[in-house]
């Protein structure tokens, strides 16, 4: 892209996330101090429009950055972060872990986060990859079963249910069969034999429930800043944000795929595709991984939004590694 292009592209999505105006070639010359007359800016601009980075909302506005603009501005033309960014990772090159749970740091970098930005920040917890069974023991205790469980990386549980009544028989070979199994995979509980009915079937539904405890440990985020997201002009009716707001209480995992900047209907979830969403992944040291990210509309300070997201993440390594 010719130079003159770039300049005209930047700075057309600098005065729209500033304004939210469409912006015309005189507007940019007088405000930005080009060094170049409207006739020749006006002519950049329509070379944008061809390639599709620029639009015309209506015949007689000006011209306003469309998605694909978006994207190659992030992508080729994003500026130094602000001064607000910089203030932000300053602070928090000086925060020490005081907080008696990982919650309260997760809920205050969440609330800088939205402060900073006016937008939707979200932090997941770290969540751990789910273990895999490698050997278990079973012991009856009264009416009770105890089962101890070895999972990856020699990580030890024990679950405690009912014993099923004249099952206390079925203990030691049903050990061996679900050892035999694990030797091979994972289980198999189609096969298992109708002589240990009874206490498998005890032990299946209790395997089933552990993991998906483990699973949802790490399920949930903190989140500030709506009230922020809902005052944006583009989420002026309400309506337009349930299905994200849906998200975030039930599913917020949803919208955060993997790292980096997803804009408009880049994204996989539909309920994203008027917005964009700046993610980092952080790293706890029991090998946890969580998100931060920031949601809002596409007409977004991408430079802040991804310095801010980067130093959120970036704190919650040094102080949970």
């Amino acid at each position: 892209m010719p130079l003159r292009q770039q300049e005209v592209l930047q700075l057309a999505v600098r005065h729209y996330v500033d304004t939210m105006e469409p912006v015309g070639s005189q507007t940019l010359v007088r405000r930005f101090g080009l060094g170049a007359s409207p006739a020749t800016v006006r002519s950049a601009m329509g070379a944008l429009e061809q390639r599709g980075l620029l639009t015309q909302p209506h015949p007689s506005a000006g011209r306003i950055p469309s998605q694909q603009g978006y994207r190659t501005y992030v992508n080729q033309l994003l500026p130094a972060p602000g001064a607000a960014a910089l203030q932000l990772e300053r602070e928090l090159t000086g925060l020490s872990l005081q907080w008696a749970a990982l919650d309260d740091l997760l809920l205050h970098l969440s609330r800088r986060l939205a402060d900073l930005t006016g937008l939707l920040s979200l932090i997941t917890r770290p969540q751990r990859k789910q273990s895999q069974l490698q050997a278990l023991r079973l012991v009856a205790s009264g009416e009770r079963l105890l089962v101890f469980l070895v999972e990856g990386g020699a990580t030890a549980t024990s679950l405690n249910l009912r014993l099923p009544a004249q099952a206390e028989a079925e203990l030691a070979p049903l050990e061996r069969w679900v050892s035999t199994q694990l030797q091979e995979g994972p289980i198999d509980w189609a096969t298992l034999p109708s002589q240990l009915n009874s206490s498998g079937a005890a032990l299946r539904q209790a395997l089933a429930s552990h993991g998906q405890s483990r699973q949802l440990e790490g399920e949930g985020a903190l989140t500030m800043g709506l009230a922020g997201l809902l005052a944006q002009p583009e989420f002026s009716q309400t309506l337009s944000l349930r299905p994200l707001v849906e998200l975030v209480e039930d599913a917020p995992h949803q919208l955060l795929p993997q790292p980096g900047i997803w804009i408009g209907a880049e994204h996989p979830h539909r309920a994203l595709h008027q917005c964009a969403v700046v993610q980092a992944d952080y790293r706890s040291g029991d090998g946890g991984i969580g998100q931060v990210a920031l949601v809002g509309p596409m007409r977004m300070a991408y430079a802040t939004a991804l310095a801010a997201v980067s130093s959120v993440a970036q704190v919650l390594e040094r102080l949970l590694g």
